[in-house]
């Protein structure tokens, strides 16, 4: 947990630890290509919505979709997620804003797409997962 992370409410460092978990675990799935790892990070009846603007609802749809991308247009792609805030809009349900920067398979910062994206993470009878999200394409900064 970094202090560069905007906290909203009163969200205990616990649960910080947590969400800021279950993003990590999410960052680790993509970077392993690992659509079932990526899968188990969403509650079963999880929405979500990619960067290309498709929803899919549920874990199994999520995983049905994500594993031909990553063995096809994701397989070289690679990111960093930045917890930029977290918004407790009611316990055990927090909002959770993250920046993605693309980078290599080292994990250096790279040219390429960026996501901005919005999580909410929520407490589930089996820990903390994604309940709802988007994801949004974004232009990189502007070079200096």
């Amino acid at each position: 947990m970094t202090s560069d992370i905007l906290v909203v409410g009163a969200i205990s460092p616990e649960t910080q630890a947590a969400v800021a978990g279950v993003v990590k675990g999410l960052e680790n799935a993509f970077n392993a290509k690992d659509p079932v790892a990526l899968g188990e990070q969403f509650a079963g009846l999880a929405s979500w919505t990619n960067a290309k603007g498709t929803r899919l609802d549920g874990r199994e749809a999520i995983v049905e979709f994500s594993a031909p991308a990553m063995k096809g247009f994701l397989r070289d792609a690679f990111a960093r997620y930045d917890v930029l805030k977290m918004l407790e809009i009611a316990p055990g349900v927090i909002a959770v804003n993250v920046a993605q920067t693309p980078t290599d398979s080292a994990g250096n910062p790279v040219q390429g797409p960026r996501g901005a994206t919005l999580y909410v993470i929520a407490e589930q009878a089996d820990g903390w997962s994604i309940a709802a999200g988007q994801n949004m394409a974004v232009d990189p900064p502007a070079a200096a």
